[in-house]
Formats: structure tokens, sequence, C-alpha cells
């Protein structure tokens, strides 16, 4: 594409964004609590391009495709397994026509819900269904690929290994991390930000990050952690609206765009290089940090 590699503007200093929350504005459209958002994809493709077209007015340089649990594993609870194919090349191409040829399209790739430790699955197992997912990905158009919302290291790095081995896609790792009560943050499965960085870059990911679990201002103890081990490494942070409420039976994020802006300078200057939006956050998030970004990167 036009743009060239992330990693290349990345290096000429220069700090992106990507977009906010793609379930909050599918609920917004009409998706209902036990739907597959992924089938969207096939069954509801304008309404997933318009997404990723709201992304790009609102000033992201990078939009994600609706793919998150579009793995064999996890579309096996729809009993869509047959279409992982179909699926990741549809929403490939959604978030292609939406971007044009001057924003990227990062492929969302996610857990499989399925457990190595507890000997639910293979490794090659694991590995087939993360290859079928990204090399479908790849033929729909995408740029790069974020394997995000990880917990399991074992687990991503396989997921790195088959976009390394199988595509020409730049690989993105990001963590879910969660602050102990000893003040420490660790994922689900016990990896800290400076091991899940460390092992990432090692097995090949050009980008490390993290995304959901925090809002924003939190989300800067965990960059400063991944700095301190990998100061040359560059870091995505896609940040919640804060912590989802229910109020009234709507599930209610806290973290108003204003809020979220005013947190952009102090993450960069803990080592962000590309900043958006995860749970709860709007085109309208994206809008403001937008602004932010622009005096910044003038």
């Amino acid at each position: 594409m036009s743009k060239g590699r992330i990693i290349e503007a990345l290096g000429k200093r220069k700090i992106l964004l990507s977009d906010g929350a793609w379930g909050t504005l599918m609920y917004a459209k009409g998706l209902k609590e036990n739907e597959c958002p992924e089938l969207w994809n096939i069954t509801r493709y304008s309404d997933v391009m318009n997404i990723a077209t709201e992304y790009v007015k609102a000033g992201s340089d990078m939009v994600m495709t609706n793919t998150l649990g579009a793995n064999r594993f996890t579309l096996s609870n729809h009993s869509l397994q047959d279409k992982v194919q179909e699926i990741n090349i549809s929403a490939a191409r959604a978030s292609r026509q939406a971007a044009g040829d001057d924003v990227w399209v990062m492929a969302s790739v996610g857990p499989t819900g399925k457990l190595l430790v507890m000997d639910e699955v293979t490794e090659l197992e694991i590995y087939e269904a993360y290859k079928e997912q990204v090399v479908a990905l790849e033929k729909g158009g995408c740029d790069a690929v974020c394997i995000e919302t990880m917990s399991d290291l074992e687990e991503t790095l396989i997921a790195i290994r088959a976009a390394k081995e199988n595509t020409s896609l730049e690989v993105i790792a990001s963590f879910t991390y969660t602050k102990t009560p000893q003040g420490e943050y660790r994922t689900m499965m016990g990896i800290t930000p400076k091991q899940g960085a460390i092992e990432c870059i090692k097995a090949g990911a050009d980008i490390i990050g993290t995304n959901c679990g925090n809002g924003i201002e939190q989300m800067i103890g965990i960059v400063e952690e991944i700095k301190q081990a990998l100061p040359d490494a560059y870091v995505l942070v896609q940040a919640n609206a804060g912590l989802p409420e229910n109020i009234d039976g709507k599930v209610v994020y806290s973290e108003g765009p204003e809020y979220m802006a005013q947190f952009i300078e102090p993450l960069i200057e803990a080592g962000a290089n590309i900043i958006g939006g995860c749970c709860g956050t709007t085109p309208e998030h994206i809008h403001l940090m937008r602004k932010v970004l622009d005096g910044i990167n003038a």
C-alpha cells in the first residue's frame, strides 16, 4: 500500500492512531447477546464496512477487522467452523474497502478459547487453526495481524509463528493485563508485561502491546514496564473506556472522549507508539485522540 510498512512509519518517530471498539458499535447496530459477531462479515457486510469507515473518517491510521473470534475453535461454538475462510476473507475485504490505500488494515486475531495447559488441544492444532485464519486474512487484503486480547504466552507464540511462517504480514502481539492485589500487572495466566514483551519479540513479533482490561490511565504503567525491558520496542496500546458498569440493564463505560484524550501525551511519554481504543470507545473518542496526535506529530 502507499503508506509502506507500519514499522517504517514508526521508525520515523511518528505516533500512529488505531481505531476503537467494534463490539460496542455492533451492539448499537443490533447485535444480539448470543449472536456470532463474526457472521456479520457475511450476513451484514455493509454494516461491518460502515464501522471501519466511521473510524477512518474519525482519523484512524489503521483499522481492525471483525475477526477476533474467527478461528475454527471459537466459530465451532456457533457451528461455523466450516466458514473460517469465508468469514475472514469477507471481514478483511470490508475493512480494506473502507480503508482504501492510505489506511492500514490490521487483522484481529484472538484466543482460541482452548487451554494447552489442560491438554484440551495440541500445539499443532492451535498452529493449524491460526494458520488457516491468518492466510485467509492476508488473502482478503490485510497489511498486518494483531494477535490481541491474549493471556496465554504459549498460545501467543504459536500464533506469531503461524503468521510469520505463512504470511508476509507485519505481526503485533498484544496481551490483556490486570493489576494484582500486590500491585503487579499480569495476564490471567500469570504473564507479566516484561515477560510477554521479551518472548514475543524473540518469536518474531514486530510490535508488542496491551489492549482491553484497563482504562487509559492504567495503561501507562504497563507501557513503562514494557519499555524498561525493551527500550527500542514499538508498543501498541488500546485501552478500554474504563471498566464496564451495568446501569439499568445497559453496559456503560465511564471514560468519555475528553477524559481519554488527556492521557495521550502521558502514554507517549511512557513509550507508546500506536494508540487507540478497545471496549467502550467510539469514533468520537478516536476523533479527539486524532486532534491531540496531530498537534504532537506536527
